[in-house]
């Protein structure tokens, strides 16, 4: 096992139209936007460009479509230097993308179609075996198939490497999943649907979930929006650190950018409370920054 550190996301990339308007449309409701453009997304290529951009080796496992999203996502990559040599073109379906929609408070609401996502499984993780060896932390989410996220785990545990897990969007985890598992990062939705309880979007609330799931984790991070977020761990160490307090442009990403940073700093061997701390002040700089700003 390299010494060097390496962050390998496997998992999602998708093509996004970001939508601006004054409101989110209701049931049966149509709103006049006021602008679009699109941008490169899915969480996993998001937290890997914001690995990246901390200056760590960076790569990035995943599958695209030979068309133009698929094109637009992959010079995404290069610009951003995050290593694609194990993103494949798959002929079978379309590039993933999604649709956001953000209202004047820069709140939104977002629909994905996976498409070639939902191919990722046993044949990537054996084409990245050289990768994974050499992978210090492995980020995963659940935009891909769970079997897909065993398979590449399993591979970097063999290998001396941890995983880190962002269980988002909220679904049940396999029992083989959980046990590969050295940390996991979740919002209160997620936690209350793996923790089994009910989660107030406070730091309270989040420690208290964050308590419950280290009995099944090793290492657990609980996300409570504008409030903040807690860690707790299996030793019974806690953390609450309150969020940074900015004028909001946009929340979209702010998780991304929260996980990806984490993840180059605990692969760099920086102690947890420092690296939480870093993370949470990348994440407020992003959200204090407007959509049509972003890099």
């Amino acid at each position: 096992m390299t010494t060097s550190p390496r962050v390998t996301v496997f998992g999602s990339l998708h093509y996004d139209i970001a939508v601006m308007g004054p409101a989110r449309p209701r049931k049966g409701e149509t709103v006049a936007g006021t602008s679009w453009h699109p941008k490169s997304g899915g969480k996993g290529g998001n937290q890997a460009v914001s690995s990246a951009r901390t200056g760590i080796a960076t790569s990035m496992i995943g599958a695209v479509a030979d068309d133009d999203f698929g094109r637009f996502l992959i010079a995404n990559l290069d610009r951003k230097n995050v290593d694609h040599t194990f993103v494949r073109r798959d002929a079978s379906q379309s590039t993933g993308m999604s649709v956001a929609i953000f209202d004047a408070e820069g709140d939104y609401g977002a629909v994905i179609v996976s498409g070639s996502n939902l191919t990722l499984g046993d044949g990537d993780v054996a084409a990245a075996q050289d990768l994974l060896n050499r992978t210090t932390l492995l980020v995963l989410q659940n935009e891909i198939p769970d079997a897909a996220n065993v398979a590449a785990a399993r591979a970097v545990k063999q290998a001396g490497g941890r995983v880190l897990i962002n269980a988002a969007p909220a679904r049940p985890l396999s029992t083989d999943l959980q046990q590969l598992v050295d940390i996991i990062v979740v919002n209160a939705i997620e936690a209350e649907m793996l923790a089994g309880v009910p989660v107030a979007e406070t730091l309270d609330g989040a420690l208290k979930a964050a308590k419950a799931l280290a009995d099944v984790f090793p290492e657990v991070v609980v996300t409570a929006g504008g409030a903040g977020f807690a860690f707790a761990n299996r030793q019974g160490d806690e953390i609450l650190i309150e969020a940074v307090k900015v004028d909001v442009k946009s929340t979209h990403g702010a998780g991304d950018e929260f996980i990806g940073v984490l993840s180059a700093e605990i692969s760099s061997g920086t102690a947890m409370n420092a690296a939480l701390r870093k993370a949470n002040r990348e994440a407020a700089k992003l959200v204090g920054t407007a959509e049509t700003d972003r890099v």
